[in-house]
């Protein structure tokens, strides 16, 4: 039998032990909380609100639907997804409870409060019975778990049959070329401009080089899948920067 402590994870480009990445990474969005949405625009020049926007597209939100938006930081994809469907709840989860305390400042959580829980857990180890929730969404988190395949069969256990999964992550461009230049651009800028707008250049070179950690469209479409999904499909964004993943508890 194998020892599980000795089991080791990436922590961007580092090797370390499984019992250590999730407090690693909890470090990390402690650390960039309050400048989380700011980053986020200045290093996507945006582009971030048109992905979630085509995530919504794809998703279609329906009245009375019961969200868990998981790795759900300060509350974008919930926001957007009470907005859409017009009535529900949406419960957002997270690791890190600094990042929700910065979700419940804005304005959208005042003006949707009795739809919205805030809860502070591991998406390896959902708080919540089986069947519980319609739809299960995780945006640009799922490559911080420290076992992805962990946390897919969460989802499926807490989703009711029938309920759909939805994943927004970092994907990798099809065209080596593109992907060079956009590496560049990933390792060169982007740690710099932690530093600059959230004195922090280190937990943005650990988020750079997640995204090159993690797998690619076909590989992840496949741990969907395994994780008993069907109907599974995957759709790039921004040539493959990004890629929205879909399953359903059939």
């Amino acid at each position: 039998m194998s020892d599980q402590s000795s089991k080791t994870t990436h922590f961007g480009f580092q090797t370390v032990p499984e019992s250590e990445k999730a407090g690693r990474v909890r470090g990390v969005f402690n650390s960039v909380a309050s400048k989380y949405d700011v980053m986020n625009d200045v290093m996507s020049m945006g582009i971030h609100r048109v992905w979630k926007d085509a995530m919504m597209d794809w998703l279609a939100p329906r009245p009375g639907q019961r969200l868990l938006d998981v790795a759900g930081g300060t509350g974008d994809i919930s926001f957007r997804f009470l907005k859409r469907a017009g009535s529900g709840h949406a419960t957002v989860l997270d690791l890190t409870e600094p990042m929700l305390v910065e979700g419940r400042k804005r304005a959208e959580a005042e003006q949707m409060a009795t739809s919205l829980d805030w809860v502070t857990g591991d998406a390896m180890a959902l708080p919540f019975k089986d069947n519980t929730f319609d739809v299960y969404t995780i945006s640009f988190g799922i490559r911080n778990v420290t076992r992805p395949q962990d946390a897919l069969a969460e989802a499926y256990r807490v989703l009711k049959p029938g309920g759909r999964l939805m994943v927004l992550e970092f994907s990798q461009i099809p065209n080596d070329m593109m992907q060079k230049v956009y590496d560049l651009y990933s390792f060169n800028i982007i740690p710099r401009m932690g530093q600059v707008i959230a004195n922090d250049r280190d937990s943005y070179q650990y988020l750079v080089e997640s995204i090159r950690k993690f797998p690619d469209q076909d590989t992840f479409l496949a741990m969907i899948r395994d994780a008993g999904f069907g109907n599974a499909k995957h759709r790039n964004l921004s040539l493959g920067i990004a890629a929205l993943h879909s399953g359903w508890k059939l």
